[in-house]
């Protein structure tokens, strides 16, 4: 333990956010990193628990509790306290892929889990996280790290997902020639098309990409394995293929959507955002600027959109949250996320309105001009966002290969291999919706199966 008396003597401090009136302005990161004596302070609040519930990765009554990657975060603390970044480094990574990605968009459910949190603040486990892996991008400390021989086994992961890039990472160390195939034109998946810039800036998912390239990894982009020519040519060239496509079939509106512009999915509207803040392209589905914007739904997708159209410049933004304000309070106050806070510094007043649905849409001439609440009164909306969650894997895919699925890719009872031989499935396609740690656990478990299928044996940790 770094300092015996850290938790005590030093308060709970997150890293700083950018003033909500000057980020809306751009695309930028909000948060900016605390001085070093500040973060050493911060790992010095660790209390080395004798059971570190930080790290138990459990879930309970639907909710996770402890970081599903088990992450060493006791010993990690404990190096940010000693101002040993080499060892902090070396036991981040042993447990996860990609700091970098979870210590921006993680929910941090360890922190929910720290016994520091029980009477007081907890560790600021995900800012630490992310200052480590950071800090040795900055100082040349991460190095391309390729295995000493390779097996001879190829291995094909078709998505490249937070999943897909954990099971390839994990399977190229392991010395397998590993090639990940993505529908898109750029690696990252849901890290790339489905995060705005703010939260997960494409350079920082391209630096990964790249190392990983470096390491050994093939990226085949423009690929669509939906297609059963692609499918079966896939199943002919591997010794194993590991489908990691997500679980992207939205959850229907229920409205009555025929021959009415401006309805779009979350995941369309910031796909959209994406490609046209950051790859410059002129996609089909508009931009809030200057319309009247109504979100439906809640969790990250939703305020990820509220962000999103505070910043295209929209006119105005209510988000519609079916479930009452009361199972949200937390001791008695409504908490605001980053983008709640931006709406209301920008409009006054918080987005959200509670136990509020969409009962019937509003159009002129084809074009959506309102929707009627559940309460009965009219909004005027231009750009209707549902933001509702996920029914599951696309059955494209899964069709393709010959898997049988249902709302999920049905897998063997506590593993990955699917009913065709030599085929795997992992992440959200085969656990549902849920969050990127979890992915990444997902695809490190999935390739530690892989490899001992392959060879008889492995050497990999199974984090799930």
């Amino acid at each position: 333990m770094g300092k015996m008396t850290g938790f005590l003597e030093y308060a709970r401090q997150e890293s700083l956010d950018r003033p909500p009136l000057e980020r809306v302005r751009d695309w930028d990161s909000f948060h900016v990193p605390l001085p070093e004596a500040v973060r050493r302070e911060q790992g010095g609040r660790c209390m080395n628990c004798g059971v570190p519930f930080c790290q138990s990765g459990m879930l309970w009554e639907g909710r996770t509790f402890g970081c599903p990657l088990h992450n060493l975060i006791p010993e990690w603390n404990d190096m940010i306290w000693a101002g040993n970044p080499s060892h902090a480094l070396s036991r981040l990574l042993k447990t996860n892929n990609f700091p970098e990605f979870t210590g921006r968009v993680c929910p941090a459910p360890c922190e929910g889990a720290c016994v520091c949190g029980l009477y007081g603040d907890a560790v600021t486990i995900r800012d630490n996280e992310l200052s480590v892996i950071e800090d040795a991008f900055a100082a040349g400390a991460v190095k391309r790290r390729r295995p000493p021989q390779w097996s001879g086994k190829k291995v094909c992961v078709v998505g490249s997902g937070p999943a897909g890039l954990a099971a390839a990472d994990q399977l190229n160390h392991r010395g397998h020639s590993v090639t990940v195939v993505e529908r898109e034109e750029r690696a990252g998946g849901l890290l790339t098309y489905g995060i705005p810039n703010m939260k997960l800036p494409k350079d920082v998912v391209r630096r990964r990409v790249d190392l990983m390239t470096d390491e050994g990894v093939s990226f085949v982009t423009g690929v669509d394995a939906a297609d059963p020519d692609v499918a079966r040519r896939l199943l002919r060239d591997y010794d194993a293929v590991i489908l990691c496509c997500g679980a992207e079939r939205p959850r229907p509106l229920e409205l009555e959507t025929a021959g009415i512009s401006g309805v779009h999915y979350g995941t369309e509207f910031l796909k959209a955002a994406v490609e046209r803040q950051s790859f410059g392209k002129d996609p089909a589905v508009p931009t809030a600027e200057g319309r009247d914007v109504v979100i439906v739904g809640t969790g990250d997708t939703a305020s990820d959109c509220v962000a999103t159209a505070l910043r295209q410049g929209c006119k105005s933004v209510v988000q519609l949250v079916r479930r009452p304000r009361e199972d949200y309070l937390q001791d008695g106050a409504l908490p605001r996320d980053c983008a709640h806070q931006e709406a209301l510094a920008v409009f006054g007043e918080d987005p959200r309105r509670f136990g509020v649905q969409v009962r019937e849409l509003r159009a002129e001439n084809g074009v959506l001009t309102g929707v009627v609440t559940s309460e009965g009164d009219t909004l005027p909306c231009g750009l209707l966002i549902a933001a509702t969650g996920f029914a599951g894997c696309v059955p494209a895919v899964c069709e393709a290969f010959g898997v049988e699925y249902g709302r999920t890719v049905r897998t063997a009872e506590g593993g990955f291999a699917t009913n065709v031989e030599r085929v795997f499935a992992a992440g959200d396609m085969r656990r549902g919706q849920s969050l990127v740690v979890w992915a990444i656990a997902e695809g490190r478990t999935a390739a530690a199966e892989v490899d001992a299928y392959l060879n008889g044996y492995t050497s990999l940790v199974r984090s799930v």
